[in-house]
């Protein structure tokens, strides 16, 4: 195939006028067209792309060659290939417009361009939390709302509307189906039966089970690129200096912002070296460990006397709660006095912890975000923790009223109140912190966006959504406004409140633990939860799908009964009597997970072996270079040395050297 020749625009070369310069370049234009023809479609398309022109005359070559082909033959070969063609076309727009339907691409751009990946981390959370509950909501709202609504709302006693119901949840929603006495276990009668029962049983489960496996995908993903592939000394001065830098950063003031904290991580990697090669005496250890217990028992001690007062204040609003007047705006206010202390506790403990930190005064910033993550969960879990037991013990024995409804009320008022103190969090610790800093103390300076606070946050909020999937099925709505407005709140307050944290490890790395904190204990405690209201609690008699049912999986019981006697639903009975209801069943499926984490573990182990042996391997390799090139620069000083000192003989005899190839120079 030829190429095209470049001749000048303007003037005169080689003795030929403009003219005939033009011509020159038609003719090559033209034969570089015939020869285009002649090839297949893939390879002309190759042969267009590697041309040294301009974009505009590349396709105005191929637009030549196309007239030119349709010119001499319609073929279906040509139909085709101009299908294949415009199909490759749409295709490409279709892949760009999805790219621009990707909720907040652009938003999340400007983000990491602006603050970094470590920042980006949160950001990114917070929309694949979006994601699950955009699917909890259309599933729950398709399988279970839909049809309640359509068959025959389960409303009785309706009330008005007041408006304090937007935070109580009580009132005007108790019989709506935001929450569980909502619905009803009858079967819709139609074209093809409707099981209610079945239906809210199985939508739960499903997505229960579907969150789980996403979370394990998710966290196995993520621990193998940012833990197993990464092993090795990447903490020290060098890789901080030469591969720590964030190349998604463009905003100046963002620039300088990671000029100062790479100093400061450089400066803390040094000193805590310094310290590894000074060590501590046996006093000194003794103190610093004695230090660090104390800490730890404060910590312990503020977490078990938060959850035992909470516990306290619930039984004592449980009895309060049922004996006002359901009207009483007074009393439904009083309900919000346990989300209230709930929340106080969530904020004030955590910087109680702050100072306990200080306290012990960490010598690794790594450790010590990793010990306050650790504090702050452990703290929020009990809090949930002490929750759920009373939910489950006392609620029920207490009240012969629709249980499950209380309960999806008071996780949907903590939820609530949650986000309020999120709002508040934002303008006070963000927003005035900011003009204190910058107006009146500078000695503040611009408050530091809280990465690992923040997410702690939404963990938080989460676990509360997946604990009231099941008392309050629309729950999902609340929690999906809630992180839209959260986004833009912290997105605004991001952009004119704060600076990027000096202190964040590695953003993939904190990023793959939060990842395993939503799994363990957030979801693990979740599903405890409802696998022991739906096996071991009775449900109530006067609200709900599973009124009249010893336990809720007792519906599957019946659906089982009811099926058996039909010979092309035997292999649904078979399988539910000796495969799901064997505990034999549940031993290997347990011994094969064990079997198959355990080959995974001898595999990580073999790349990690796998890993040092390569790293040892280019050591060797560099110190044999070293070594070689030392020899070599040795021989060659020897050689110059007896040749400037050896004698001159002149010898016109002229004769043959058989070790003429030794007397070369070593360079050549």
């Amino acid at each position: 195939m030829r190429r095209m020749s470049v001749f000048p625009q303007h003037g005169t070369a080689l003795g030929l006028t403009a003219n005939e310069i033009r011509q020159e370049v038609e003719n090559n234009t033209s034969e570089l067209v015939s020869d285009l023809v002649n090839l297949s479609a893939r390879a002309r398309f190759q042969a267009i792309r590697s041309l040294p022109v301009s974009f505009n005359e590349r396709k105005t070559i191929r637009n030549r060659v196309n007239s030119v082909k349709l010119s001499k033959t319609m073929l279906p070969a040509d139909c085709r290939q101009q299908v294949s063609r415009s199909f490759r076309k749409f295709r490409a727009n279709l892949a760009s417009a999805r790219q621009r339907l990707v909720v907040w691409q652009d938003t999340l751009k400007e983000i990491g361009g602006r603050f970094g990946t470590s920042v980006l981390s949160y950001f990114l959370f917070l929309k694949w939390l979006l994601k699950f509950n955009l699917f909890s909501l259309v599933i729950n709202f398709c399988f279970i709302t839909i049809p309640q609504i359509v068959h025959a709302p389960n409303i009785s006693n309706p009330t008005g509307f007041r408006g304090l119901e937007l935070l109580t949840g009580v009132g005007y929603f108790n019989q709506t189906v935001l929450f569980y006495g909502g619905y009803n276990g009858e079967v819709i009668v139609s074209t093809l039966a409707y099981n209610m029962q079945l239906a809210y049983f199985f939508t739960i489960s499903a997505y229960l089970v579907l969150c789980g496996v996403s979370l394990l995908y998710s966290m196995s993903r993520s621990f193998q690129n940012n833990f197993v592939l990464e092993t090795g000394p990447v903490s020290g001065g060098a890789w901080r200096l030469l591969c720590s830098w964030d190349f998604s950063v463009v905003n100046e003031k963002a620039i300088q912002y990671n000029k100062n904290n790479l100093g400061i991580q450089l400066k803390e990697s040094l000193s805590e070296r310094l310290q590894e090669k000074n060590k501590m005496s046996l006093s000194d250890s003794i103190k610093r460990l004695s230090l660090h217990l104390l800490a730890w028992l404060l910590s312990l001690g503020l977490a078990i006397g938060s959850s035992a007062g909470i516990y306290f204040l619930g039984k004592e609003q449980l009895i309060f709660s049922f004996d006002h007047d359901p009207n009483d705006l007074k009393a439904e206010a009083s309900t919000l006095l346990l989300p209230v202390v709930v929340s106080l506790i969530n904020l004030i403990v955590p910087l109680l912890y702050s100072l306990i930190s200080r306290m012990e005064s960490y010598s690794n910033p790594r450790a010590q975000i990793y010990i306050s993550i650790m504090r702050n969960v452990i703290l929020k879990m009990s809090l949930l923790g002490i929750l759920c037991f009373y939910w489950l013990n006392d609620v029920p024995n207490s009240t012969s009223s629709c249980w499950e409804s209380f309960v999806g009320q008071s996780v949907y008022r903590l939820l609530i109140i949650d986000f309020i103190f999120c709002l508040l969090g934002i303008f006070f610790g963000e927003f005035l912190r900011n003009v204190i800093g910058t107006m009146w103390i500078q000695s503040l300076g611009v408050p530091e966006f809280d990465i690992a606070r923040n997410v702690l946050d939404l963990i938080y909020a989460q676990t509360l959504a997946w604990i009231g999937i099941y008392y309050s099925p629309l729950l999902p709505v609340m929690q999906v406004l809630k992180l839209f407005i959260i986004f833009y709140l912290k997105k605004v307050s991001l952009s004119m409140n704060c600076q990027p944290p000096k202190h964040t490890g590695r953003a993939a790395q904190i990023q793959t633990v939060f990842i395993a904190l939503l799994f363990f204990p957030s979801f693990v405690g979740t599903l405890a939860m409802v696998s022991f209201t739906v096996w071991r609690l009775r449900p109530s008699d006067q609200c709900g799908p599973f009124q009249g049912l010893n336990t809720p999986f007792y519906a599957i019981f019946n659906w089982i009964d009811s099926i058996h006697g039909y010979p092309e639903s035997n292999w649904v009975w078979w399988i539910f009597e000796n495969v799901l209801r064997s505990e034999l069943f549940y031993y290997l499926i347990t011994l094969i997970v064990l079997v198959i984490t355990f080959f995974l573990w001898q595999i990580t182990q073999g790349r990690k072996e796998l890993i040092k042996t390569l790293r040892e391997q280019i050591a060797n390799e560099g110190k044999d270079k070293a070594f070689l090139l030392n020899k070599l620069q040795t021989i060659q000083k020897q050689r110059r040395e007896m040749t400037s000192y050896r004698p001159q003989d002149f010898d016109q005899t002229p004769h043959f050297n058989p070790n003429w190839m030794n007397t070369l120079p070593m360079d050549m």
